[in-house]
Order: C-alpha cells, then sequence, then structure tokens
C-alpha cells in the first residue's frame, strides 16, 4: 500500500514550529489532493493546510492542540480504505514520530479532566483554545484574571484579548526604584531574534544611501490613484519602488542571488518580500514573479499580502521563496533604517519617510521638494560597493524620472 506522509509545513523562513489546532478529517475519512486536512497556529499565521494527496486517511500522528517542530510527520495517507469496524489507532501524544520527523515538544495542552473537556462548547465561557494558553504561558498572564471578560462568543478569552492585555501591562507606571518585571519573549520574538543574530553571524552587512527626488512619483500617484481604486488597488508610493527595484534587479542580477558555501546561486525568477509589521512581530510575505507585474499588480498584491498578514491568513508558500525584500520603516516617520538582511538573500532595500525638504535646483534656486532616503544592506561577501551604488543609481534614475 503507497504511503504518503503528512508534515508540519514551515510558515516563513523564522518559524521552527506551529500548533496542530484542530483536524478536519478523521482517521477513515477519505480526502482528495488539495482538500483542507487541518488547521494550524503559529506565532505569525493561523492557516488551513491542505491534502498533499488523494486517498484515505490512515493515521494520526499528533493531536489537537500539540506543538511540533516543522517536517514533522502529523499523519499518513494511504490509497486503501480503512476498515469501518477496525478503524486505526491513535498515536498517543507521547508517541515520538518516525525517524525521519524532528521530534516533537510535549504536549501543549494544559492537563484537564477528560470528560470536562469533551463538555466544552466552542463558544461556551469556560472554553480557552490551546492556542490562547500558550499564548498566555508565553507572556505570563494568568487567565482567571480574564476569567469571563473576553472579548469573544460569551466572554471567552481570545488571542486579541491576551496581546491587549499584555499590552496595557507594558502601559503601567514603572515599578519603582529596585523592582523589575521579567517577562519572556513571545516564541516569535525568539525566532525573529535568533534569525536576526545569524544573519549578522552569516552576511558580511554594508549599508550604502541615496536621496531620491520623490516628485515625479508624487505626481503620478495623485494621477493614477483613481484609476487604481476602481480597479480595487489602493495606490501608495511602496509600489513604485518595488517596480524600480525590480528593474533594476534584471540588471544587476548579483542582488537576486543567494551564497551556498563557495558557489553563487543565480536566481531566475524575482520574488519580492515586502515586511509587514504585525502584533508581536514582522512577517515577510513574499510577491511571487514580481517581474511579470504592471504598476496596478504590484499594488493589488502588496494590498492584499499585506491585509492577510495582519489578519495571520497567509497560505504556508506566501512567506517562502523570497529573493530580494524591501522594508518601509518610513511610513512610521522614520528618516532611513539599517535593515538586517533576510537570509538566505543577499540585500534589503529600506524606504524612509517621504518630506518636504529644501534643495537646491538646477538654476541654483532653493525649492521645496519631497525627498526620500533609501538604504542598501547588502552582502560584502558577493557584492561590490561599486555595484551596490550602480544598483541604487539606477533606481534613483528611474524614480526620479518616472513617467506615468
Amino acid at each position: 500500500m503507497a504511503e504518503t506522509k503528512v508534515i508540519m509545513p514551515q510558515m516563513g523562513e523564522s518559524i521552527f514550529e506551529g500548533t496542530l489546532t484542530r483536524w478536519l478529517k478523521k482517521a477513515g475519512d477519505a480526502i482528495k489532493r488539495d482538500e483542507p486536512l487541518f488547521e494550524i497556529s503559529t506565532d505569525k499565521i493561523d492557516s488551513e493546510i491542505p491534502a498533499p494527496a488523494s486517498g484515505v486517511l490512515q493515521r494520526i500522528l499528533v493531536q489537537e492542540g500539540q506543538t511540533v517542530e516543522i517536517n514533522t510527520v502529523v499523519g499518513i495517507i494511504g490509497d486503501e480504505t480503512v476498515s469501518a469496524e477496525k478503524p486505526p489507532a491513535q498515536t498517543p501524544a507521547a508517541t515520538p514520530p518516525p525517524p525521519t520527523a524532528a521530534k516533537p515538544h510535549p504536549q501543549t495542552v494544559p492537563d484537564r479532566e477528560p470528560d470536562r473537556e469533551k463538555e466544552e462548547d466552542e463558544t461556551s465561557p469556560g472554553h480557552v483554545s490551546p492556542v490562547v494558553r500558550k499564548l498566555a504561558r508565553e507572556h505570563g498572564v494568568d487567565l482567571a484574571i480574564l476569567g469571563g471578560k473576553g472579548t469573544g462568543i460569551g466572554g471567552r478569552i481570545t488571542k486579541n484579548d491576551i496581546l491587549h492585555f499584555v499590552e496595557e501591562r507594558k502601559a503601567a507606571p514603572a515599578p519603582a526604584q529596585g523592582e523589575v518585571e521579567r517577562v519572556p519573549m513571545s516564541a516569535m520574538r525568539k525566532a525573529i531574534a535568533e534569525h536576526m543574530v545569524m544573519s549578522q553571524r552569516t552576511s558580511a552587512h554594508v549599508t550604502t544611501f541615496f536621496e531620491v527626488d520623490c516628485s515625479r512619483v508624487m505626481a503620478a500617484r495623485e494621477k493614477l490613484k483613481p484609476e487604481f481604486e476602481r480597479g480595487g488597488a489602493k495606490l501608495t508610493v511602496t509600489p513604485f519602488f518595488v517596480h524600480a527595484a525590480v528593474q533594476a534587479l534584471k540588471r544587476f542580477p548579483i542582488l537576486n542571488a543567494s551564497v551556498e558555501g563557495n558557489t553563487i546561486v543565480y536566481k531566475k525568477g524575482i520574488h519580492v518580500g515586502i515586511a509587514v509589521n504585525i502584533e508581536g512581530g514582522l512577517i515577510v510575505p513574499v510577491i511571487r514573479n514580481a517581474a511579470e507585474k504592471n504598476m496596478q499588480q504590484l499594488a493589488q498584491a502588496i494590498n492584499d499580502l499585506g491585509e492577510r498578514a495582519r489578519s495571520r491568513q497567509l497560505a504556508p508558500d506566501e512567506v517562502q521563496g523570497g529573493t530580494f525584500s524591501v522594508t518601509n520603516p518610513g511610513q512610521f516617520g522614520a528618516v532611513i533604517g539599517t535593515p538586517i538582511i533576510n537570509q538566505p538573500q543577499v540585500a534589503i532595500l529600506c524606504m524612509g519617510g517621504i518630506k518636504k525638504r529644501a534643495v537646491v535646483a538646477e538654476n541654483d534656486a532653493i525649492v521645496a521638494r519631497p525627498m526620500i532616503m533609501l538604504a542598501l544592506s547588502f552582502d560584502h561577501r558577493i557584492i561590490d560597493g561599486a555595484v551596490a551604488d550602480q544598483f541604487m543609481a539606477d533606481i534613483q534614475k528611474q524614480l526620479e524620472n518616472w513617467e506615468s
């Protein structure tokens, strides 16, 4: 009998584990390829995971509420019907996965009386999901304090309730001198920290800065906004910079590469990651094949990915495979930043805020122009400063000579 292993997917390059929150099929059920099979939750994304093959769900190896590492085998799909009289036994939560899978973490659902757990309804005030319990433990929140005060149905506590409580606690008056509060990092914050430190150790980071006159970009945006909105896309300035970066990447493919040992790997496709700020951290969804998209398609992709990232509705393949990244701290008022490269990429473009500044025009007159600072952090192991500066000059030229 042919068998297909169902694994816990990686939901982003800085995510190393996930919680299986619900099986949508039970052992013995027939299932078609790409049909939703189970739901998972990570610190960045909640998502339905499709079946990798058609057949019958023969075995469930990871129970609901259990947190396991990526690539752990969570179930087995076979091509034979399971006998209705003798369904396959459910593997206990403590049973380790097959040798090829990573060892799962211990059961994350707190001990409760089995009968009471079965009686609880999803909408009952006393019900708290495994994901909420996990989040509460990570932030040191006593659920009893919030009992009956949640914003969910019937006062049920939700993830947003926990995060709101944590933010309020941070805003509370500082403790008296000599007193401190120690709050463990969330799993997301730990993953981000590990990824950033690893990137600093891996790449020889260098940053170059360019100033760009955005007069033509701002004029084009005002002209195109109504047309884009009629097509269902909110037009910000970001698509202009993504488009310019993509065109420059075509001419300087070394910035779209990666490093494997002593080998430079040039990527054929240009897949641009867009950094999105979410509650408690950052995620970088990817615009795939960005070079094949026009301005309106880029704007639609950026809007869609941003909205679904903030609501944690991204699919696994939407947060993987980026070849170049763009981050925009300027939207929060930053003049500029020096971003850390998103491994295994070799460059990241940072956008500062667009502000009117006094500049010297060609006739030596002092005029006010909408200016932006751009920063490019690049891996000096394979990218020379001259090449990085030529890449940035290319972007500058496109933006300052933009034609609608």
